[in-house]
């Protein structure tokens, strides 16, 4: 009885759920000398898949372009399945927002990489993410929306 109160933290898999690459200006823009201008976005997501079982995608989206011209755009969405139970609910949102993404971005950004390199453009490296600021800016601009409403 008293097993069934302890913490559990567990990676069930981490996958990839999602990867797309557009060239849509190829091959015209492949000949331009021109160094492109990169844009990275990333987002984190999380679902309830059961009680106690959640999915968190971490989602990245790299646009290069040469001018107004797109050379290159992807659209990458990593994923974990974590089982989490018997955490305090003020634990939970930090272990959601922070350590899961932790442990499914460095999947990403091999990912991405990898894309990229065999799309045959130089690799772009996704940088180290800070999730912990992440999480605080996303949850410090959830309160000021609510201040504001």
């Amino acid at each position: 009885m008293a097993d069934e109160q302890n913490p559990v933290f567990q990676i069930q898999r981490v996958y990839l759920k999602d990867i797309s690459l557009e060239q849509p200006n190829s091959p015209a823009i492949l000949l331009s000398q021109e160094q492109p201008s990169v844009d990275i976005q990333l987002q984190v997501g999380a679902e309830t898949v059961n009680e106690g079982i959640f999915e968190i995608t971490v989602t990245a989206t790299v646009s290069t372009k040469i001018q107004d011209k797109t050379v290159f755009l992807v659209e990458a969405k990593q994923a974990g399945i974590f089982e989490i139970r018997n955490v305090p609910q003020e634990q939970l949102g930090s272990i959601v927002g922070i350590a899961c993404p932790q442990i499914v971005y460095p999947y990403l950004r091999g990912n991405v990489a990898d894309l990229i390199q065999r799309a045959g453009f130089p690799p772009v490296h996704l940088a180290e993410i800070n999730f912990q600021s992440m999480y605080e800016q996303q949850q410090n601009a959830a309160q000021n929306t609510q201040v504001t409403q």
